[in-house]
């Protein structure tokens, strides 16, 4: 007859102790990798035009002020804030500030001869969701001198720092001449310039550091 042999359990602090180990291995192998797995969006100036005076209106649509609206092509913005290790940030200040689609900031400190736009808001801001999910809505902006179309973006994590970030279109001619677009390397600037959809939608991701 043959001899069954039992299996001898461990004690459970045993158990837990060797749970806990392999926990803590995988760990330590895991989290260098995970952490490096995100390149941070490249931070770029904050610019001069950063409101002196927040707007009335500050919602994340642009596209509008009051009972007027925007001249200009819509878009919408869209994306995530991220950790490094992909972890989405929930609750940061997300802020966009730009030109109309004339080439004028809705600031003092603007004295171009591009026109205002009593319509266009100028200023938004949203907190990121759960997912780290942000949208704004808005009109592209124009070019004026010395720089390409771009929107500026600042996000401020819950009790962390601000950081100033820029985007761009990818059909615009202006890019190659600008001179914080050539600051960058070529791997940074794929950060930072997106397509604009046919349905007037842009997808952008921010990883902050």
């Amino acid at each position: 007859m043959p001899v069954q042999v039992q299996p001898c359990p461990l004690p459970v602090p045993a158990v837990r102790a060797l749970w806990v180990f392999t926990l803590a291995l995988g760990l330590m192998f895991a989290a260098p990798l995970s952490a490096q797995s995100l390149a941070p969006t490249p931070e770029q100036p904050r610019g001069p035009f950063y409101p002196r005076q927040m707007p009335a209106e500050r919602d994340p649509d642009l596209a509008g002020f009051g009972d007027k609206a925007a001249q200009g092509d819509l878009i919408e913005v869209s994306g995530r804030i991220l950790r490094r290790d992909g972890r989405p940030v929930a609750g940061a200040r997300v802020e966009l500030w730009q030109t109309n689609a004339l080439g004028r900031y809705h600031h003092p400190g603007d004295t171009g001869p591009a026109p205002l736009d009593p319509g266009f808001q100028g200023y938004g801001e949203t907190l990121s969701g759960a997912d780290g999910g942000f949208r704004f809505r808005t009109v592209r902006p124009a070019t004026y001198p010395g720089r390409t179309p771009h929107l500026h973006f600042a996000v401020t994590p819950s009790g962390g720092r601000v950081s100033n970030f820029q985007l761009y279109f990818a059909d615009a001619r202006e890019n190659v001449g600008d001179f914080l677009l050539r600051d960058l390397t070529a791997d940074q600037r794929a950060q930072v310039i997106r397509e604009v959809g046919p349905d007037g939608k842009v997808a952008w991701d921010i990883v902050v550091p």
